[in-house]
Parts: C-alpha cells; sequence; structure tokens
C-alpha cells in the first residue's frame, strides 16, 4: 500500500522537472515580437544593429498627414506686436490641439501643403521642423505681423513603450533628438523585474524593421546615434528570466494544486477499499 501513496508525490515530482528543463525558454514564449536575432540579448555588450538601415536624419522630415500646431510667441522686446494669435481668422481644416494653449494644428494636406490662416497653402513637405517654422514666418513677416516668431510643433510623432516599464503606452516626440533616456524618463523609469539587457527598439518598415538591442547597464550604449528616437518606434524590454520562470512555476503550481488533491483523494479511496 505504501508504493500507492508515492503516487501523487512522483507526480508533482515529474511536473517540477518539465517545467525546469522548460524555463529556459519561458521568457521567450512570453516575450513580445520575437525575433531570431533575440539570442543576441543574452551576450550583447553596447549596441547590436540588426537590418541596419544606417543613420537616419535626426531632424525629423515633414510627411503628408503630419499635424502641425503653429504660433506666433511675439514679445515685444523683438518689437512685435502683443498677441499670439496668427490672424483672427481660422482655417476649416485647424483642429485644437488640447494642450491647453488654445494652439490649432493643421494637416499637411496629400499635395505636401499645409493651409493656413491669411496666407493660405504653403508648401511644407520634405522640410525639418525648424526649417517649415523659418520658412512661414518668412510668409507671414512679408504679407501680414511685424516681426513675427513662429512655433511649430509636429504633434503626431509618438513612441510606443510595452514590456517592463513604470508606464506603458504611446509617448509623444515634442522635440527633435528625443533620446531613449529622455522617454524611459518619461515613462518613470524600468520595474525591478525588468532585464537591462533585452531592450529593443523595432524602427522603420514593419515588414522588414531595423532593430536595435540595448544593454542598460554599460554607460558607453548610451553614446550610440542609434538611441535617437524615430516617429512610430517601438521600444520593448523583456523581464529577467528568473520572473519569466517564476511565473512558469506559479502557473503550473495553480494546475498541480487541484490535480494532486484528486489523486491523494483517490489513492485514499483505493487504499480504504482494500
Amino acid at each position: 500500500m505504501t508504493r500507492y501513496n508515492l503516487v501523487p508525490y512522483l507526480l508533482f515530482f515529474c511536473i517540477i522537472i518539465l517545467s525546469i528543463v522548460s524555463g529556459c525558454t519561458v521568457r521567450k514564449q512570453h516575450s513580445l515580437f520575437n525575433a531570431p536575432s533575440d539570442i543576441v540579448t543574452d551576450t550583447i555588450k553596447q549596441v547590436y544593429v540588426v537590418n541596419d538601415q544606417g543613420i537616419s536624419d535626426a531632424y525629423y522630415k515633414i510627411k503628408v498627414s503630419d499635424q502641425l500646431a503653429i504660433r506666433n510667441v511675439q514679445n515685444p522686446e523683438f518689437g512685435a506686436t502683443s498677441g499670439t494669435n496668427l490672424s483672427g481668422s481660422s482655417t476649416s481644416n485647424a483642429v485644437a490641439t488640447g494642450n491647453g494653449q488654445n494652439t490649432l494644428s493643421y494637416p499637411v494636406e496629400p499635395d505636401g501643403m499645409v493651409n493656413l490662416p491669411a496666407i493660405g497653402k504653403v508648401e511644407v513637405i520634405g522640410l525639418t521642423r525648424r526649417e517649415a517654422a523659418l520658412k512661414i514666418q518668412d510668409i507671414y513677416k512679408q504679407k501680414l505681423l511685424k516681426d513675427p516668431i513662429i512655433d511649430l510643433t509636429v504633434v503626431n510623432l509618438k513612441v510606443t513603450l510595452l514590456g517592463e516599464f513604470s508606464k506603458q503606452g504611446n509617448f509623444l516626440l515634442e522635440k527633435d533628438n528625443t533620446s531613449l533616456i529622455e522617454i524611459i524618463g518619461e515613462a518613470g523609469g524600468i520595474t525591478k523585474t525588468a532585464d537591462p539587457k533585452t531592450l529593443k527598439i523595432i524602427r522603420g518598415d514593419r515588414s522588414h524593421p531595423e532593430i536595435i538591442y540595448v544593454n542598460l547597464t554599460d554607460i558607453n550604449s548610451l553614446a550610440s546615434k542609434k538611441l535617437i528616437l524615430q516617429n512610430n518606434d517601438i521600444i520593448v524590454l523583456q523581464p529577467t528570466k528568473g520572473t519569466a520562470l517564476s511565473e512558469k512555476l506559479q502557473s503550473f503550481n495553480n494546475i498541480v494544486q487541484p490535480l494532486l488533491v484528486v489523486v491523494n483523494l483517490a489513492v485514499l479511496i483505493f487504499t480504504v477499499t482494500r
């Protein structure tokens, strides 16, 4: 009869062994956006790039469908008249940005033009934010305003943070040359269970993306120009192997405990009825 009492314990032992053997693949099974190149995360020293598309221009170039928030920040110190509106009129395609400053945004139309109050259409496609601001500023100066100071922001630029960050979701790129560390800081840092060697940035063409692996434990990684963020970057950070294995074991435990109760009950009934 002793032989039968060992059955639940042998079953439990086998399940534990299986869970440990499968532990090496746990993180990969639960990680986001897996790629064959993810194996480098265990040995990477600083920054490693797959499908390198070269050093892109750090200064964003305006594209069709971008939303441009444009305002005149005139200052009497520069001889400008008071007021911050571009004009007393508005265009039908302007959209409020919701930033609390009553700044309107204007879409870049399929022809590469943005339709602005009083001055009409201005071609901005392919320009940097600074180049577009100076161009619009010059046109307003010629046609309407005295010494305008134009501030231009592309309000639809964003990156997406997923995984072991204190805050996940979409984060706006509100200035040129926004770095990875600035966005991580904006997200409140990484969690206690994050593996700082597993951070990756997915960039560019989604069918053949550039993947940038970053070892956050090495300060020299921060010098890489690849860590200047681009529009629509996806930034993913995985948990440590220990955390992933612990979650796996907990999941196994939730399944095994009810089974052990059933097996013990069956053994007890079998023993009593012998």
